[in-house]
């Protein structure tokens, strides 16, 4: 999913987001991202991807569901959720700027709920609280 063109103020807190990020997501050691500046980070191979500021999903509407975990809403399209063997993008609703994470199928299950609970703390101290997803 592309990012947005953010304003200035968004890629301020993206930025902040990111230099905050941990050296292990989910079990997996960081890796080095191109280019440097980017808004996000990678670990493992394959590789977590998080981006920071990007757009709403477009299945995403005013009822979708989502899982709440330690604070932050998360949301997947159903037939990602429903595939175990399909990798997975996760968007953290209810904050602002958007942040998404890909997760490599090989890492759903405990990898996946440990990066959650893991980005938890940055999401509510960077980003801004808008209305939850259900």
């Amino acid at each position: 999913m592309p990012t947005l063109r953010l304003t200035a103020s968004d890629q301020a807190v993206c930025q902040r987001v990111v230099n905050a990020l941990p050296d292990k997501l989910g079990g997996q050691d960081r890796r080095h991202t191109q280019p440097a500046a980017a808004l996000g980070g990678a670990w493992g191979d394959p590789a977590l991807v998080l981006q920071c500021g990007v757009d709403v999903p477009g299945e995403l509407t005013r009822t979708s569901p989502c899982s709440v975990v330690d604070g932050v809403g998360w949301f997947a399209p159903a037939d990602q959720i429903d595939d175990n063997g399909a990798d997975v993008t996760l968007t953290a609703v209810g904050f602002e700027p958007m942040l998404q994470l890909t997760v490599p199928a090989r890492y759903r299950g405990s990898d996946l709920a440990e990066a959650e609970v893991q980005l938890a703390p940055l999401i509510k101290k960077y980003l801004s609280p808008k209305p939850r997803c259900l």
